[in-house]
Parts: structure tokens; C-alpha cells; sequence
């Protein structure tokens, strides 16, 4: 096993090099995006004056990590607002204005991290055209690609970014966690350790430890990565199997258009059903922004912001464990969407269906809604709410009294009070 299992994942490497277009030697693999982010942010030497650059769609933990860096080494971080929707063209501008301002207050913007597809909302993002921009900018460009393989087409040898990583378990349909870290050789001196350390990292100082491991021909780069802590690593050898797998089933084009197209119009389907729409992609963004991932705004009346977690609880656990299904709710720009996920083994009528269950919640939490907007008029207060659309009320002479948890709201009678609410 322990020398059977290192030529199976010089095989994985070489397979997923093929789709993403990028010679084996500059891949290796990684438990999931966020851990090839850190590997890179942490393995980076930063100066006074360095800034990191980032936009508000961030993933979550990578945003985190980049804070992490502020606060451990002499870098700064910035953050772009970013709110859909927004023309790629706007993005490009954002962030080369962002960039000349940091210049002219005499500091150097380092890194910049982007995605493919941003994770919520779920849109596509100009990433070639962002590696092309930080590349006239001389910043280095670090692509968190999670939604990335098998999601859009990826071409890293036409595109030439300084770092990109991307799931494999998402959209490649390997098991997880399996993720692909890109490194070019002209920047492997950088990543100078894995995370966490390996055998094979050579100290700056004269000191050297033993290892019982032969370096053989292949690159400290890709040694590092070969063994660096016991894991499953049955994930990275499962690539293969999976491409072929796909290959089986139609191929990665058909695989991406089938996904694009069901995404698209079934995203459609459900807005017409909850009577909202979809967040729009830009028309002149490549593939016309188009990916397997669909946003559609929910029709949610104002949601206290007391009543964001419960709400988001609804939605993400309690449907969840009901319909045995799930789908991503999320608050943006002043707004409630869900992101619903295209894939191969489903159809239109799947989209139909889930339509069905978010009207019914959404019909259910807006009558939670308007329980909470009486008991805010009877206390004669104005409701603080999480999507921008506050709720007025008039004022009364005496309160009411809520009982609520997660099922039904109830509301005390007050001797001979009505509520008028407004908004």
C-alpha cells in the first residue's frame, strides 16, 4: 500500500491535470478548497504595506483566513462590496479602482483571491478575465475554484493564474474530500511546506533530519504533498473512476450544457412558481454567465433580524430532514434567495416540485412574519429587519404578549386592542 497507492495517485494527478488542461507536475491534491487556500495564504511572506485583496462573496473560511493574515503577519486586507446583480465589466472596474487607490496611498496590493463560481450567491465569475487584470496590475491571483472542475470548463494553461484550487467531490463526482491544488512551477519556490508540514520540507537552516523517504526524481513540490499526515487518500484515487464515469454518461461538455440548461430554465420554472424571479447574469460574461447553479429570490415578507436564524433553520434543516432534500438559502443585497444546484440526475420535474415546497414554507414563515409585526405594533416598536424593508407600526396603549418557537406562532389577546401595521 504504501508504495502501490503513490503510482495510483501519480495516475489521479495526471488525469485531472488533463482537464484542467495543466501538466501533472503542477498539481497535487489536497483534502478540500479552503485547506489549498490556507495553504497558500500561509505560506506567502508578507511585507509592511501589503495588502490582500478580496471581494464580499468570499467564501466564508477563505475570508476568515485572510483576516487570520491581517492579524498574524504585517499585511492588510481590503474587501470589494460586491452585490448582484452586476455586470462583469463593473467587477473588472471595482477592482482595478481598488487597486490604484491602494497604490497612490503609497502600498502594494499582493494578492488578490477570486472565485469560478461564487458559492452564495451562486454565480459565475470572471475569473479569466480577473487573472488577465491582476496579471496588468502585478498582483498575484489566487482562484478558489470550489465550485470549479466539472462545474464550468476550466483551461489553466490558457488562462495561467498564479494559484487555483477546486473541489474534485462537488462537481466531479468523486467521493470527499478530494480537492486539486494548481501551483506553475514558476511559483512552487513560494509554497515552500505543506499544510500540515511534511517529511519532505528543507529547512532554511543547515539543520537536516533524517527521512526514510527517497526523494527519487519528483519535485519537492510534489513530494510534500505525497504523504503529510495519515488520511483516507482513496478520494484522490477515486478521479479516474470518476472521469471515466462521466465520459460514460456523455462527456464533459454534455455533462456542463445538460447542467447550464436545466439550471437555467428550471431556475425559471420555480420563479414563476413563487411568483419572484432570478438573479440575473450578466448577457455578455462568457458562457452569458451561465453555470449549473441558479438563484431565485424567495418571497419572504421583512424578516426580523431575530428571525434570520429560524428562518434560515427552516429552510436548511427542518425541510431538509422532511423532504430528505436540500437546498441553500441565503440573505443578499437586501434580499432572501435560494440557490438550487443543476446535476445529471435530475429533471425539470425536480425543480417543479422543489417549487412547490419553498412556496408552501414561504407562505407559512410570512404568516410567522405578520405574528411577529403585530406583537412590534402592540409593543410600539419598529421592527429591525435583515433585508433592508423595515415594517412601521402605530403605537397602542398595551402590549401583546408572543409564545413562538420553531412551529406556530401565538398570539395572546389584548382586552380590546386592535393593531394596524403598516408597510
Amino acid at each position: 500500500m504504501r508504495y502501490h497507492s503513490i503510482s495510483l495517485l501519480d495516475e489521479s494527478r495526471a488525469a485531472v491535470a488533463k482537464v484542467l488542461n495543466a501538466p501533472s507536475e503542477e498539481v497535487v491534491f489536497v483534502t478540500n478548497a479552503t485547506t489549498g487556500v490556507n495553504i497558500v495564504l500561509r505560506n506567502l511572506v508578507y511585507e509592511e504595506g501589503d495588502v490582500i485583496l478580496h471581494f464580499g462573496t468570499i467564501y466564508g473560511a477563505c475570508g476568515r483566513t485572510v483576516q487570520y493574515i491581517a492579524d498574524t503577519t504585517p499585511a492588510t486586507c481590503i474587501s470589494i462590496p460586491l452585490a448582484y446583480p452586476v455586470s462583469d465589466a463593473s467587477i473588472l472596474s471595482s477592482f482595478n479602482t481598488t487597486v490604484q487607490e491602494i497604490k497612490a496611498a503609497g502600498k502594494k496590493p499582493k494578492l488578490v483571491i477570486f472565485d469560478t463560481v461564487s458559492s452564495m450567491p451562486g454565480m459565475r465569475f470572471p475569473w479569466e478575465k480577473m487573472i488577465v487584470a491582476a496579471k496588468e496590475a502585478g498582483v498575484l491571483s489566487l482562484i478558489d475554484g470550489a465550485h470549479g472542475v466539472g462545474n464550468i470548463k476550466i483551461d489553466l494553461g490558457a488562462n495561467q493564474p498564479d494559484f487555483f484550487v477546486s473541489n474534485c467531490h462537488k462537481w466531479l463526482y468523486t467521493p470527499r474530500p478530494a480537492a486539486v491544488l494548481f501551483v506553475p512551477i514558476r511559483n512552487q519556490p513560494l509554497i515552500t511546506t505543506s499544510v500540515p508540514t511534511s517529511h519532505y520540507y528543507i529547512p532554511k537552516s543547515a539543520a537536516q533530519y533524517w527521512s526514510p523517504l527517497s526523494p527519487g526524481t519528483k519535485s519537492n513540490f510534489i513530494l510534500q504533498f505525497e504523504f503529510n499526515g495519515t488520511i483516507d487518500a482513496t478520494p484522490y484515487l477515486c478521479v479516474p473512476a470518476a472521469l471515466k464515469f462521466r465520459q460514460e454518461i456523455g462527456g464533459e461538455d454534455a455533462i456542463i450544457n445538460y447542467c447550464n440548461t436545466l439550471a437555467f430554465e428550471g431556475g425559471e420554472a420555480v420563479a414563476k412558481i413563487l411568483g419572484t424571479e432570478i438573479m440575473a447574469p450578466d448577457p455578455a460574461a462568457v458562457d452569458g454567465g451561465r453555470c449549473p447553479m441558479v438563484n431565485i429570490r424567495l418571497p419572504l415578507l421583512s424578516v426580523p433580524k431575530t428571525e434570520v436564524e429560524p428562518v434560515y433553520n427552516t429552510f436548511t434543516k427542518e425541510v431538509g430532514i422532511r423532504e430528505n432534500t436540500f437546498v441553500q438559502v441565503y440573505v443578499h443585497n437586501a434580499r432572501w434567495w435560494v440557490r438550487i444546484s443543476a446535476q445529471v440526475y435530475l429533471e425539470m420535474k425536480d425543480f417543479v416540485w422543489i417549487a412547490g415546497v419553498l412556496k408552501k414554507e414561504c407562505e407559512k414563515i410570512n404568516e410567522r412574519i405578520k405574528s411577529l409585526a403585530t406583537i412590534a405594533a402592540a409593543t410600539g416598536e419598529k421592527a429591525d429587519v435583515a433585508n433592508g424593508a423595515d415594517v412601521h407600526v402605530e403605537e397602542v396603549r398595551s402590549a401583546k404578549k408572543v409564545v413562538s418557537g420553531m412551529g406556530d406562532l401565538k398570539v395572546s389577546e389584548a382586552e380590546g386592542e386592535t393593531v394596524t401595521v403598516k408597510g
